[in-house]
Parts: structure tokens; sequence; C-alpha cells
């Protein structure tokens, strides 16, 4: 990893749909060697996948909720069935496991409406085996949304 590499890292994060041209352009490089590190970076995991990120209030989807979740025991296979059945939840847009809290897990979940969120809570979350209690917490407003992770340690 040089300062290409990074240069063009930062790059991508910023636009993954920036053209070879462009992207060679901005990191003085022509474009055949900028494509090949492009293409090394992919292949050793430095990029992951490209996407598009979409605007939840065009897409009527106004509700935020953090959940924090306990389980009622550490046993593997709870937390494997607890894992399991949120991440095929499309209203789960992330799911860490966390220590130093009362909770195992945190949720973030975003739906239509408080009704999509009370039926999704006590249709689904709460009847997962092993989930003893549940936190909320409503996003009032986002400051900090960015997908861009940080590259100055590099």
């Amino acid at each position: 990893m040089d300062k290409i590499d990074k240069k063009i890292l930062e790059l991508l994060q910023q636009n993954s749909q920036i053209s070879n041209q462009d992207l060679a352009d901005k990191v003085a490089l022509s474009p055949s060697p900028c494509s090949r590190r492009v293409k090394i970076l992919e292949d050793e995991g430095y990029i992951n996948k490209y996407i598009a990120l979409l605007n939840p209030h065009k897409l009527g989807l106004e509700l935020a909720i953090l959940l924090f979740i306990g389980l009622n025991s550490h046993d593997p296979k709870k937390r494997r069935h607890f894992e399991t059945t949120v991440s095929v939840m499309p209203e789960v847009v992330e799911c860490l496991m966390i220590a130093g809290e009362n909770a195992d897990y945190v949720l973030k979940i975003i739906v239509p409406s408080l009704e999509n969120y009370q039926s999704l809570l006590l249709n689904k979350i709460t009847r997962i085996d092993g989930v003893s209690n549940v936190r909320s917490s409503f996003v009032l407003r986002s400051i900090v949304d960015r997908t861009a992770l940080p590259l100055n340690h590099l």
C-alpha cells in the first residue's frame, strides 16, 4: 500500500463510478497502470464491493431506531441463531455484537413508520429464541452518516 493506492481508495470511496481515466488523472498515472492497481486492490480484498447509497427519505423510510438487544445466554448456538435471523430482515441495516453495555447486540433499524417498527419489534425481534431484553433509541437527526473509512493511518 503506497500513497497512490491510498489516494485511489479515497477517491473510490467518494465516487465509485469515477471513470478510470478521471481516476488515473487524479492520481497522476496513465489509465492502464491505474486500472491494474484497482484490480490488485480488489483482488487483495481492500475493495469489497461497489454499491449505490439510496436516500431513505425519498423512499419513505422516515424512522431510524437503534435497538440494544440482550440475550439470555451466551451459548454459541443462540448467538448464531440470533445473528442468522436478523441478517435476513431487510429492516436491519446494521447488526453489531458489542461489549461494555447492558446488551449483547445493537441493531440499526430503518422503517417507514412507528407502526412498522412496532410490528417488527413485537412480531419478529422479541420472538427470536434467546432474546431477553430490548431497549430502543429513536434517531432524531443524523449528524455524521458516512460510509468512507479513515485512511490517514496508512
